[in-house]
C-alpha cells in the first residue's frame, strides 16, 4: 500500500488546481462567499489561517450544493506599517508590499484555498485606487465630501495624524518619547453622520448578524433623544447651550461645565482667571479622548471666574471647564448634576460644589398624585405629632406595651418607669414627653382627597458626618402602598443635600414593620454607634457617598415635582421650547469620517487648488492621480494648480472592495450594474471581531451612499456575518496564553508546519478545536492528530481500493439510497448504510448557514470511519459488503472533500474510473426514511459525560446494545481497571455506565 505523504499529495494537486480549477454544475442561484480584505504583512501563521479555512470550507460546501459561488481574494495594501518598513529597509513601499503579496498568495495556495484568483484586487494598484479617486469625486459631488479645519493628534516623529487609541498616556504609540500634539489641520471629511438613522435602524434588518457586533455598532452611532437648553450669561449676551438627555434633572443644576476647546472658552474667561485657565488647556491638550474620557481617572477641572443663570429656576451656577468634556459631543458644554450623574458627583465632591437631589426611586405600589409631600419643622408638630401618637397606639395593640416600650431611647424608658407612666403609655401627657420634636425636620405626608395627614419622618443632624432618620410613621390603614420607602427616599436627598456622609436609622425592635424595610434599601445594622446610648437596641447606617442616576419621580422642581421622568422630560423640553430657551434635539456619538492622512503610502485624493487655494476637482478622464515617485523628477505643483498632498485613509479601500470583486477587470466603472447586481449583496462574511465597528460600518456606509447616487440597487454590503474567534498559543514574552501574533513571539509558521504534516492536518485541527466563533488555543500535538486521523482514512480507502481490484465488479457505483436497497441486507450491513444517510445529514445540518458547526461534523466524520473499521473487523468481505463499502467510500470522500481537499482529491482519483475532480461533484444526499426506520443513536455517558455515540437498530435488545457499547474502543478505554456499579439504559436515547 502506498504511504501517505501529505506534502506530495499537496503539492500535486495545487499545481493541477491551477491550471485546470474545478467545474461545478449550476443548479441553484448565486452564493457570494467573501473573507475580509487581508493586509499584506508578510509571512502567514497559524492564527491567521483560521479565517481562510472557514471561507473556504463555506466556499466549497455551496459549489457542491449547485451554487455558483463568488470566493474572490484580493490585498488591502496601502498603510503606514508598509510605508515605515520601507523607509527602515530603504527600499520603496511597493517592492515592500508586492514581495509580501507574493509570499502571502503562495502560502494561501499552500493551504488548499480554492479562491478565484483570476478576480484578485490590490488596494495599492493604479488600476483599483484610480476607481476609489472615481468614488471620491461622486461623493465630493454628492456633497458628501467636504474639507474643514479639524483638532488632531499629530505625532512630530510619524509626521502624520493619529487616530485617537494610538495615543497611549499623552504619547505617540510607536515612539514612546514623542508628546503628541494637538493641531488645527485643514482635513478631507466624509458625511457619514448624513446616514446616522439609516445605520443604526438598518441594524434590526441584519437578522444573521452577531447580536455582539450589533450592539458595538449601534453603541457607537450612539443615538440619544434629548434636549438643548441656553443658559444666559451673567453681565454679557452670550449663551451657552448644553445638551442633556436628564432635563427631566434640570432643577438640580449646579454648574456648566465647558470642554477646554470650546470655542466660547477664551472670550468667557475672566480676566483675573486668564493664566491659570490657559495652564489647565494646555495640560488637557496632552491627553487623547480616550483617556479623558477613562472613568477610573480623577476629574479635574477649573473655574472660569464667570456664572450664568438657570432658565428653569433662575438660579445662578458657576461656568467651569473640565477635560473629562469632548467639544466633539453634543455641544461641547454639559449641565453639572452632581445628585444624579456619578460624574458630577465625583467633580462636586471634590470642588464642594452644591448637590441638589430632584430626582427619587419610584416606588412600583405608589402614586404621588395622590398626596402632598410637606417640608416642614415646628410649625407642624402638632400634625406629626398626630401621626407618632396613631401610630404607637397601633403598635401596642400589634406587639403590646411591654414590646413598644422597646421602640423608645434607653432614657426615655427610664423616665417612664419612674414616673410610673408606663401603664398607661397612651396618655398624650406620656406620649408628648416620648415623641419631644422640637429640634427634628419633618417630612410629612397629606392625602389630597381627604386632607388627613398620614405619614411622617423625623430626622435630625447627629454629628458633622451623620444625619439620623429618629422615626418614620405610616398609618396603619396606608402602610405597603410605597409611602414609607418614598418618606425615607425623601430623607436621604435631603441628608444628600447637606453633605452628610451617612445615614442612621433607630428601630429599638425586630418587630418594628419599618426594620424589613430598610433591610430592603441596604441599610447594614451596627453595634451602637454613640457612647453615650449604651443599649442592646438596633441601630442600622448606610452610606450616602454616590449619586442616584436613575429615573424616578422628580421632586424639588416647582411645578413639575411629582411628575415621573419620562413625563418630566417632555413636558420640560415643551415648557422651555415655549420660551424659546429650549428644544427638543437627537445627537448621535458618531461623527463625520476623517479620511485625511498625511502620509505617501496611501491613495492620492483627487483634488486640485489654484492660486487662490479654491478646490478644483481632477477630471474623470484624467484619473488616475498617480503616487509620486519620489525618485523622479516630477513636482507636486505646475504654474496653474497644485496637488492635494494628503492621502486617503486606507479604511477608504475596504469599504468598496467587494464590489469591484464582482467585475475586476472593468476599465470603464469600477463595476457595472450587471455584475453588482449578479453577484451582491455578499452572502458570507467572513472576519475578525476586531473589524466589527469601523471597517463594517464604513461599508454599510459606502453602499448607502453608492445607492443614493444610482450606482447600487440594495442598502447593506453583507447578509450573514461570521466573527472567527482568535488563535492563541502560549508567549514566552508574556509568560500566559496570548494571541498568536509575531511580537508576542508565539506563532507556528504556515510553511514549517505544512511541509511536515499538511495543510489538510493545519485545516482540520482549525475547524475541530471549536466552533467558529470561539477562541481556541494551538495545539501542535492536536494537529499532529488530525494527521494521524488522515492516515487512517488513507488507509481504509486504500484497502478497499484493493478489494474492489480483486473483483470485476464497480462497487462504487453501489445505490444505498432508497428504503427498499436494505430489505435483503444483514442487520450490520443495514447499520453502516443508515450510518452513512445519518453522517450525511448531520454533516450537512452542521454546514447550514445558521449553524456552521464544523468541530461537530469532523467529529461525526470520526465516528463513521470508527464504524467502517468496525464492520471490518476480522471479516471476509462478501460481495454485498463490498457494494456497502464503496457507497461508503464515494459518499464519505465528498463529506471529507471541502474539509480536507487534497487527500480527498488523491482518494477519489485513485478509486473511480471517471477522472472527475471531487470538488466537482454534487453534494451527497440522505433518505430520512431510512434514517428514521430502524436506526437511531445512542449516545453513550460514563458517570454522565458523553463520552462518544453509536447507531443502534430500534430493535435491538438492551443486552444487543450492551454488547455494541463495550465493543468501542473509547469506552474499553475509559472503563480500564474501574469498576462498573451501574448501568442506567434510557431506551432510544442513552446509556450512562456509573462507575
Amino acid at each position: 500500500m502506498q504511504d501517505y505523504n501529505p506534502l506530495e499529495i499537496e503539492n500535486k494537486w495545487q499545481k493541477f488546481w491551477e491550471k485546470q480549477p474545478p467545474k461545478n454544475k449550476i443548479s441553484k442561484g448565486k452564493f457570494y462567499s467573501l473573507v475580509m480584505f487581508p493586509y499584506p504583512s508578510g509571512d502567514l501563521h497559524m492564527g491567521h489561517m483560521r479565517v481562510y479555512t472557514i471561507s473556504d470550507v463555506i466556499s466549497r460546501y455551496k459549489r457542491m450544493q449547485g451554487y455558483e459561488v463568488l470566493n474572490p481574494m484580493g490585498f488591502d495594501a496601502f498603510g503606514l506599517p508598509a510605508e515605515n518598513a520601507a523607509l527602515e529597509r530603504n527600499i520603496h513601499p511597493a517592492e515592500w508590499t508586492y514581495s509580501n503579496i507574493d509570499k502571502m498568495r503562495a502560502q494561501l495556495k499552500k493551504m488548499g484555498s480554492s479562491y478565484d484568483w483570476d478576480r484578485e484586487v490590490i488596494s495599492c494598484s493604479p488600476d483599483y485606487y484610480k476607481w476609489t479617486q472615481w468614488l471620491f469625486l461622486k461623493l465630493y459631488e454628492k456633497g458628501l465630501a467636504y474639507k474643514k479645519s479639524a483638532a488632531v493628534n499629530w505625532c512630530p516623529k510619524c509626521a502624520s495624524v493619529l487616530a485617537n487609541e494610538q495615543v497611549e498616556n499623552g504619547y505617540c504609540w510607536r515612539h514612546g518619547d514623542t508628546l503628541i500634539e494637538k493641531k488645527n489641520l485643514s482635513q478631507w471629511f466624509l458625511k457619514i453622520t448624513d446616514y446616522a438613522e439609516e445605520l443604526l435602524n438598518d441594524l434590526d434588518k441584519l437578522e444573521h448578524w452577531p447580536e455582539q457586533v450589533k450592539t458595538m455598532q449601534r453603541n457607537w452611532i450612539g443615538k440619544s433623544e434629548g434636549s438643548e437648553i441656553d443658559f444666559q450669561l451673567i453681565d454679557s449676551q452670550h449663551k451657552i447651550t448644553v445638551y442633556t438627555t436628564r432635563i427631566d434633572t434640570i432643577f438640580g443644576v449646579s454648574y456648566i461645565v465647558l470642554a477646554p476647546e470650546h470655542s466660547l472658552v477664551e472670550e468667557l474667561t475672566h480676566v483675573n482667571y486668564k493664566e491659570k485657565v490657559n495652564d489647565y488647556i494646555e495640560n488637557s491638550k496632552k491627553l487623547s479622548e480616550t483617556e479623558r474620557q477613562n472613568e477610573n481617572r480623577s476629574k479635574t477641572g477649573i473655574f472660569i471666574g464667570r456664572k450664568a443663570i438657570n432658565p428653569f429656576n433662575n438660579q445662578e451656577v458657576e461656568i467651569w471647564i473640565a477635560d473629562y468634556v469632548l467639544a466633539s459631543y453634543g455641544t461641547g458644554a454639559v449641565m453639572g448634576v452632581p445628585a444624579h450623574d456619578h460624574r458630577d458627583f465625583e467633580f462636586a465632591k471634590k470642588y464642594n460644589l452644591p448637590i441638589k437631589s430632584v430626582i427619587l426611586p419610584s416606588p412600583k405600589a405608589f402614586n404621588y398624585n395622590d398626596f402632598e409631600l410637606i417640608h416642614a419643622n415646628e410649625s407642624y408638630i402638632k400634625e406629626a405629632l398626630q401621626i407618632s401618637k396613631d401610630y404607637i397606639k397601633d403598635l401596642m395593640e400589634e406587639v403590646g406595651e411591654e414590646e413598644t416600650l422597646n421602640y423608645f431611647e434607653e432614657d426615655n424608658k427610664k423616665n417612664l418607669q419612674k414616673s410610673n407612666c408606663s401603664s398607661n403609655l397612651s396618655n398624650d401627657s406620656v406620649l408628648n414627653e416620648l415623641l419631644s420634636v422640637k429640634d427634628n425636620i419633618f417630612f410629612l405626608l397629606k392625602e389630597k382627597k381627604t386632607g388627613e395627614f398620614i405619614a411622617c419622618v423625623s430626622a435630625r443632624r447627629f454629628d458633622t458626618e451623620s444625619c439620623e432618620v429618629k422615626r418614620l410613621f405610616v398609618k396603619k390603614a396606608f402602610r405597603k402602598k410605597g409611602l414609607a420607602e418614598f418618606l425615607l427616599n425623601n430623607v436621604e436627598a435631603w441628608a444628600k443635600e447637606k453633605n452628610y456622609k451617612q445615614i442612621y436609622l433607630e428601630t429599638h425592635h425586630k418587630q418594628i414593620p419599618a426594620v424589613s424595610l430598610y433591610n430592603k434599601f441596604n441599610y447594614k445594622r451596627i453595634e451602637v454607634y454613640h457612647d453615650k446610648l449604651p443599649c442592646d437596641d438596633i441601630f442600622l447606617k448606610k452610606e450616602l457617598d454616590f449619586a442616584f442616576v436613575d429615573y424616578g419621580l422628580l421632586i424639588n422642581s416647582g411645578e413639575f415635582t411629582a411628575l415621573d421622568s419620562n413625563t418630566a422630560k417632555k413636558k420640560l423640553t415643551q415648557y422651555g421650547k415655549e420660551r424659546s430657551f429650549a428644544c427638543f434635539k437627537i445627537k448621535y456619538r458618531l461623527r463625520d469620517w476623517l479620511i485625511s492622512r498625511q502620509r505617501y503610502w496611501g491613495c492620492p485624493i483627487p483634488i486640485l487648488y489654484d492660486k487662490e487655494n479654491n478646490i478644483i476637482p481632477v477630471d474623470y478622464d484624467k484619473l488616475p492621480v498617480k503616487l509620486l515617485d519620489k525618485n523622479s523628477k516630477e513636482e507636486e505643483t505646475n504654474e496653474l494648480f497644485r496637488r492635494e498632498t494628503d492621502t486617503m485613509d486606507t479604511f477608504i479601500c475596504s469599504s468598496w472592495y467587494f464590489l469591484r470583486y464582482s467585475d475586476p477587470k472593468n476599465t470603464e466603472m469600477p463595476f457595472s450594474k450587471e455584475a453588482v447586481e449578479k453577484f451582491l449583496p455578499v452572502d458570507q462574511y467572513v472576519g475578525g471581531i476586531e473589524h466589527a465597528i469601523l471597517h463594517l460600518l464604513y461599508a454599510r456606509f459606502f453602499t448607502k451612499a453608492l445607492r443614493d447616487i444610482g450606482l447600487l440597487n440594495f442598502s447593506e454590503p453583507f447578509v450573514r456575518l461570521l466573527s472567527q474567534g482568535m488563535v492563541t498559543m502560549y508567549s514566552d514574552k508574556e509568560g500566559k496564553i496570548a494571541k498568536m501574533s509575531k511580537s508576542r513571539g508565539n506563532v507556528v509558521g504556515i510553511d514549517d508546519f505544512v511541509n511536515e504534516y499538511g495543510a489538510d492536518s493545519a485545516r482540520l485541527f482549525m475547524l475541530f478545536a471549536g466552533p467558529p466563533t470561539d477562541e481556541i488555543e494551538w495545539s501542535t500535538t492536536g494537529a499532529q492528530g488530525q494527521s494521524r486521523f488522515l492516515s487512517r482514512i488513507w488507509r481504509l480507502i486504500y484497502s478497499l481500493k484493493e478489494k474492489f481490484q480483486e473483483n470485476n465488479e464497480n462497487y462504487i457505483e453501489s445505490d444505498f439510497s432508497k428504503e427498499d436497497s436494505l430489505k435483503d441486507l444483514r442487520q450490520e450491513q443495514s447499520a453502516i448504510i443508515k450510518q452513512i444517510h445519518f453522517t450525511i445529514k448531520a454533516i450537512t445540518e452542521d454546514l447550514a448557514e445558521d449553524r456552521y458547526s464544523f468541530n461537530t461534523a469532523i467529529a461525526r466524520m470520526f465516528e463513521m470511519i470508527n464504524a467502517v473499521y468496525k464492520f471490518l473487523d476480522n471479516r471476509e468481505l462478501s460481495e454485498t459488503d463490498l457494494k456497502v463499502l464503496g457507497f461508503f467510500a464515494i459518499n464519505f470522500l465528498k463529506l471529507l472533500s471541502p474539509f480536507s481537499p487534497h487527500i480527498s482529491e488523491e482518494l477519489w482519483q485513485s478509486i473511480i474510473k471517471e477522472k472527475s475532480s471531487v470538488h466537482e461533484q454534487i453534494w451527497p444526499e440522505y433518505n430520512e426514511k431510512i434514517i428514521e426506520e430502524n436506526n437511531f443513536e445512542l449516545v453513550i455517558q460514563i458517570n454522565g459525560k458523553k463520552v462518544s455515540s453509536l447507531f443502534c437498530s430500534k430493535k435491538a435488545s438492551k443486552e444487543e446494545i450492551e454488547k455494541l457499547v463495550f465493543a468501542q474502543d473509547k469506552v474499553k478505554n475509559r472503563l480500564e481497571a474501574k469498576e462498573i456499579k451501574k448501568i442506567i439504559f434510557v431506551a432510544g436515547k442513552l446509556i450512562n455506565i456509573v462507575c
